[in-house]
């Protein structure tokens, strides 16, 4: 005997089932790309490439072709790349040199053929670096003590008149302001913890404890707080500022999650055409929350190019957006699309890759000079780019979707680098400047106190302030702990502008 089938008599019941079957059925096939996306970005993050280049910008698409056909000739051509073959830069000239000569013996300047005497018609030359190891010396400072005899023996007084205590970053200690750079360096522009620095002494016979060190450290960050203000000062004045935030672990603080924010101005290269100057400084947080960089800002009304953390709102900047993260998404997306394939993932990303080659080709151009290259060559890009958003419509969890949604929320920040040549195409300024703070914390891990992570966000400040200006890190740790702890420092002359090291 066969089981009937039995069909609802009434057809409006029949098209309900249906479409609830159809819906269940987008559920299960939305469920299923999340699950294949998710598994082709952990592939691709396990073996594949790091970087989030894009090849072959618009080779596939006709209206990125469109965009390309409206450009000059010699435009194009100055947005493509080409690999130069790599060459050994020359050692630098100011470096002491010792020559040492390879000559031939007087029997071997005789001709084997004739016998005659050789005569010299030149002589090539090769250069090697020579590596001399840190050499460790004790600089003993003796005071004389100085009296008057005849005042003693008449017994009317005997004043004694001795040299003063010349100034030191660490009065009372052993440490030098040379002494103290190079631990300063070592932890924050190499990421080398102080137990290793530790070890290292113990080598040369020297006993430095961690605990003294971290003493130290804590003293000399003290000492910087006047020029850290004034470089504060500075950088508020200017146009355009960027800023970032990273999380940091601090064992014995009252919250969990900590987080280090980060500040900066100008460029991280000092050969780049900029008229504002290179400051970079962080700031010690034990919350993200916006109160955070609205206290830091203190009612700056400047532009702020930051990510899309919702917590800048909050400030009275005006917000610019990074072209880097919505290409990122993109880039997760094309990752997830699958390995060989094309889609809508490749077309956004192709035009971003186009605003990126104007930016490249103008990025020693004066503010003016970039704000008439993107008014002509960057806009008509971002409107064809902003034409072809409307048209997307796709499912919102997955990354092209992310990617599609970030982009439409972000969209009035994003374009508007457009406004002012002052302005950079994304945030990376401050990623570069957050990241030697990233590769250190995976060096020593955590700060003790709150006290160390302060401590840490002000010396971290004055290594990369000193890198964004072509400063030697050291010398400048040195020469501004040498002004710093005379009785009244000139701040001024120690601004890396300024300071004559």
């Amino acid at each position: 005997m066969t089981d009937e089938i039995h069909l609802p008599d009434n057809i409006e019941e029949l098209k309900r089932q249906l479409l609830k079957a159809q819906q269940e059925l987008a559920v299960v096939n939305a469920r299923n790309q999340f699950l294949e996306e998710q598994f082709r970005l952990a592939q691709h993050k396990q073996f594949g490439p790091s970087s989030e280049g894009f090849a072959g910008q618009g080779e596939l698409f006709n209206e990125a072709e469109e965009i390309a056909a409206t450009e000059p000739e010699e435009e194009k051509q100055d947005i493509s790349y080409s690999r130069n073959k790599p060459k050994r830069k020359p050692l630098p000239p100011e470096l002491p040199r010792e020559t040492i000569v390879h000559d031939l013996t007087d029997e071997e300047k005789i001709c084997e053929r004739c016998q005659g005497e050789l005569h010299k018609i030149g002589e090539d030359k090769a250069e090697k670096l020579e590596f001399i190891p840190a050499k460790v010396k004790v600089i003993e400072h003796v005071r004389p003590k100085y009296a008057c005899r005849q005042c003693e023996q008449s017994g009317t007084g005997n004043a004694i008149k001795q040299a003063p205590v010349p100034v030191s970053p660490i009065p009372k200690g052993i440490a030098t302001a040379s002494l103290l750079s190079q631990l300063i360096t070592s932890k924050y522009q190499y990421g080398l913890p102080l137990h290793r620095q530790e070890a290292m002494f113990k080598q040369y016979g020297i006993e430095l404890s961690r605990k003294s060190m971290s003493d130290w450290m804590l003293r000399s960050a003290a000492l910087f707080e006047p020029l850290i203000e004034r470089l504060k000062e500075e950088m508020l004045k200017q146009p355009v500022m960027h800023a970032d935030e990273t999380r940091v672990k601090v064992v014995n603080a009252d919250k969990q999650k900590s987080y280090m924010w980060l500040y900066c101005t100008g460029t991280d290269s000092p050969k780049l055409n900029s008229k504002i100057p290179n400051i970079v400084l962080y700031d010690y947080r034990d919350s993200r929350s916006a109160s955070c960089p609205v206290d830091y800002l203190d009612g700056y009304c400047g532009y702020l190019q930051v990510d899309g953390y919702q917590a800048y709102e909050k400030t009275n900047t005006t917000l610019a957006g990074c072209w880097a993260h919505a290409r990122r998404k993109f880039t997760e997306a094309k990752q997830a699309q699958g390995k060989g394939k094309s889609g809508r993932a490749d077309m956004a990303l192709s035009f971003i890759q186009k605003l990126y080659g104007i930016e490249s080709k103008h990025k020693e151009k004066t503010a003016m000079e970039k704000y008439e290259a993107r008014q002509q060559q960057a806009k008509p890009i971002v409107d064809k780019l902003r034409k072809w958003l409307t048209k997307q419509n796709v499912l919102p969890k997955t990354k092209l979707g992310e990617a599609i949604t970030y982009l439409n929320n972000q969209w009035l920040k994003l374009v508007r680098y457009l406004e002012d040549g002052q302005l950079n195409i994304d945030n990376n300024r401050a990623e570069r400047a957050i990241k030697p703070f990233v590769i250190g914390r995976k060096n020593w891990l955590f700060s003790q106190t709150a006290n160390g992570a302060k401590a840490s966000a002000a010396l971290y400040s004055i290594i990369e302030t000193a890198k964004a200006n072509g400063l030697t890190p050291f010398d400048y740790v040195m020469a501004c702990l040498d002004e710093l702890c005379q009785p009244e420092p000139d701040i001024e002359s120690l601004l890396p502008w300024n300071i004559k090291i």
